[in-house]
């Protein structure tokens, strides 16, 4: 049997800057038209394997290879191996030889997922690690593209912990020239110091700006966006009793909107409101974090696509 070769997304870092955009630009297609008549997964098989709770990522990985024409087989945390002392690197070999993709959850560290794809057959994505969520982030892509018509210049505010959403972020938008991103997070729970730097060094090659403060003053005016997460990130708990405390101040509200009336919100959910966000702005008109969830379909077919050699639309689409 031929395969076509395995492509794996397990860091944003893991994709080119054509990679990147094509992937955000398929995610923009299947979202405005859908997968059409197209079905670049038919035939193949596509394994989810989450070892964490999951609403958003785990149905849209799994409703966008059935509309990709795949078909799925589903694990929970104790259903393979490995909870037995099999190592990765032989649950890869072995997975690799019966699915075409497998899409995992661990929230822990991503070398088991680099043990997995340690073979040419099976594409491996990565849905959610300890230290990046990179599906998440090329779904804020393309939630962003689908509302201005452009990556290039946005100004985003991202305000809460400096988790693996906000470090995917990090790494993905600052590939965009003249991007901007603005970081506050709370004392002590800011972005991983590696992923700052692998940003920065992006942002120096690609003309864009990240920067990282841990208060709420001199806020910027006119963002484009306004980005939080939730305070407990799936998987995780805080040492710190008294955490709670250090979070309130960069609780996002309304008042937010007087410096930059314009902006969109963005939320990765699930959202606690009252927590890291106010009812009035999570419901609120500036909202967008209901199309955001959406656009984790849109944006999972589109890697899937990518990963197995497929494009959204016709062959002779070219990335945006």
């Amino acid at each position: 049997m031929t395969h076509p070769p395995a492509r794996h997304l397990i860091s944003i870092d893991d994709l080119s800057d054509s990679d990147l955009r094509r992937i955000v630009h398929d995610g923009v297609t299947f979202a405005q038209a859908g997968p059409g008549a197209r079905r670049p997964l038919a035939g193949q098989v596509v394994g989810v394997y989450f070892k964490r709770t999951s609403t958003r990522t785990r149905t849209a990985f799994s409703s966008g290879a059935l509309r990709l024409g795949g078909h799925l087989i589903t694990y929970g945390a104790g259903d393979l191996q490995l909870n037995t002392g099999e190592t990765s690197e032989d649950t890869g070999a072995v997975l690799s030889r019966m699915l075409d993709v497998l899409v995992a959850r661990t929230a822990d560290d991503p070398a088991e997922m680099r043990a997995w794809a340690n073979q040419r057959r099976m594409s491996v994505i990565n849905a959610m690690s300890a230290d990046e969520h990179p599906t998440q982030a090329l779904t804020d892509l393309t939630t962003l593209q689908t509302h201005f018509g452009r990556l290039d210049g946005l100004h985003v505010l991202y305000v809460g912990e400096g988790n693996n959403s906000a470090s995917a972020l990090a790494l993905a938008l600052t590939r965009f020239e003249g991007a901007h991103l603005d970081l506050r997070t709370p004392p002590g729970y800011g972005l991983d110091p590696a992923f700052l730097d692998r940003a920065r060094r992006t942002a120096a090659r690609c003309g864009s700006t990240v920067t990282e403060r841990h208060d709420m003053a001199g806020l910027p005016e006119d963002v484009d966006a306004v980005y939080t997460t939730r305070w407990q990130t799936t998987g995780t708990t805080k040492a710190d009793p008294d955490w709670r405390r250090v979070f309130a101040p960069f609780q996002v509200t309304a008042d937010l909107w007087q410096a930059s009336p314009k902006a969109v919100f963005l939320h990765d959910l699930p959202a606690h409101r009252g927590d890291e966000v106010t009812g009035e702005v999570l419901d609120g008109p500036h909202s967008l974090a209901f199309q955001q969830a959406e656009n984790k379909m849109h944006s999972a077919m589109a890697v899937l696509a990518w990963a197995r050699g497929g494009r959204a639309g016709s062959e002779a689409a070219t990335t945006a």
